[in-house]
C-alpha cells in the first residue's frame, strides 16, 4: 500500500507526563484517516509533531518516504479545534493574509479564496469583520484558509464542532471531494458516527499508545463476532428448534412491519452459515438474514476498556 505519511516509533514527553510512547502508524495516500482516542490520549501531541509545531523526542515522521522537514509545511493544511482568527480584521483581508502565509501570490490567492467563498455560500461576508461571524461562519473561513493552497495532506481536528446538520453535511461532502481529487485527510474527532460516514482507515490512541489500526470495514467485521439479524415468521419454539446446535439467539424477538419478527442470532465461527440458513428455510418463513456489525462507537468503548 502506498503511504503518504509514516509515523515510526514516535515518543514525546513533557514534565512528568509521557504524551506518546513508541507510536507507529501508516496513513495511506488518498484516504480519509481517522485519528481517534479519549481526551488526553496523545492525539493532539501527534498532530503537533506532524505539523512541526513541536518535535518528537525520538522516532521519525516521513512524508512521501522522506523525513519531514520545515519546508514540507506548505504541503500540509491544518485546521485545529481551537480556531485562530483575528477578530478585528475583515474576513477577506484575513483570508488573504493566511493564503499568502501558505505560499500563494496575491492575485492567485484572491481568485481561489473568492471561489471557495462562493462555494460555501459566504461571499457576502468578504468585507465584514471576523467578530461579526457566527461560530459556524468562522469555521467555514478557517476551513477555506486550510485548503486554499491545495496541500496534499490535510488535518482536521473536530471540524464539525458548532455546525448545524446542513452545514456539517456540506463540509463532509467537501472533505470527501478533496479526497477524491487526490488529497489525503487526517480526521480527528470524538463523533464516531462521522467516522463511519467518511473514514476509510483509523488509528485509536489510548494512554499514549496505538492500540488499534486498520480499515474501518475490516475492524468492524473482525469485531462483529458473527452476529446476524433474521427476519422470519415463526413461533419462538420453532425458531429455537431451527437453530438448535447451529446458532443461538441474542435477546428477544421484536415485531416488525408485515408480521415478520426480527431476531438477532450468533453463529459460532466453527458452524456453517449455509446450514443455518437451510434449517431456517426448512422450519420457518425466512424473509432475510444480514450480518450485524458493531458501531465504531461500540468498538471505541470496548477497545479503550480492553474488552475488544
Amino acid at each position: 500500500m502506498d503511504n503518504i505519511l509514516q509515523i515510526e516509533k514516535v515518543s514525546k514527553s513533557y514534565t512528568g507526563h509521557k504524551a506518546l510512547d513508541d507510536v507507529s502508524l501508516n496513513v495511506p495516500r488518498g484516504a480519509v484517516y481517522g485519528l481517534l482516542g479519549p481526551n488526553g490520549a496523545g492525539k493532539t501531541t501527534l498532530i503537533r509533531i506532524i505539523t512541526r509545531i513541536t518535535l518528537a523526542d525520538s522516532g521519525r515522521v516521513l512524508l512521501d518516504g522522506k523525513t519531514l522537514t520545515a519546508d514540507d509545511i506548505f504541503k500540509i493544511g491544518y485546521m485545529p479545534e481551537e480556531r485562530g482568527l483575528y477578530k478585528k480584521m475583515r474576513v477577506g483581508e484575513q483570508a488573504l493574509f493566511f493564503a499568502r502565509l501558505r505560499g500563494l501570490e496575491g492575485r492567485e490567492a484572491e481568485r481561489r479564496l473568492r471561489q471557495w467563498f462562493e462555494r460555501l455560500s459566504i461571499a457576502d461576508w468578504w468585507d465584514k469583520r471576523v467578530e461579526d461571524l457566527s461560530k459556524g461562519m468562522a469555521q467555514k473561513v478557517q476551513f477555506i484558509t486550510t485548503v486554499v493552497h491545495e496541500p496534499k495532506l490535510l488535518i482536521f481536528d473536530e471540524p464539525f464542532s458548532g455546525f448545524d446538520p446542513i452545514n456539517a453535511n456540506l463540509l463532509k461532502e467537501e472533505i470527501l471531494g478533496l479526497r477524491d481529487r487526490g488529497a489525503t485527510v487526517i480526521f480527528s474527532t470524538h463523533n464516531m458516527a462521522s467516522v463511519e460516514e467518511i473514514c476509510d482507515h483509523i488509528t485509536l490512541i489510548n494512554k499514549s499508545h496505538n492500540i488499534l489500526s486498520g480499515s474501518v470495514e475490516e475492524i468492524r467485521r473482525s469485531a462483529g463476532g458473527n452476529n446476524f439479524e433474521v427476519l422470519h415468521r415463526a413461533s419462538d419454539t420453532t425458531f429455537e428448534q431451527a437453530l438448535a446446535g447451529r446458532a443461538t439467539t441474542i435477546g428477544q424477538s421484536v415485531g416488525v412491519v408485515g408480521g415478520f419478527r426480527q431476531t438477532k442470532i450468533h453463529i459460532p465461527e466453527d458452524r456453517d452459515i449455509r446450514a443455518v440458513i437451510a434449517s431456517l428455510n426448512d422450519n420457518c418463513e425466512l424473509r432475510a438474514l444480514r450480518e450485524v456489525m458493531p458501531s465504531m462507537n461500540d468498538i471505541f468503548i470496548r477497545a479503550v476498556n480492553g474488552t475488544l
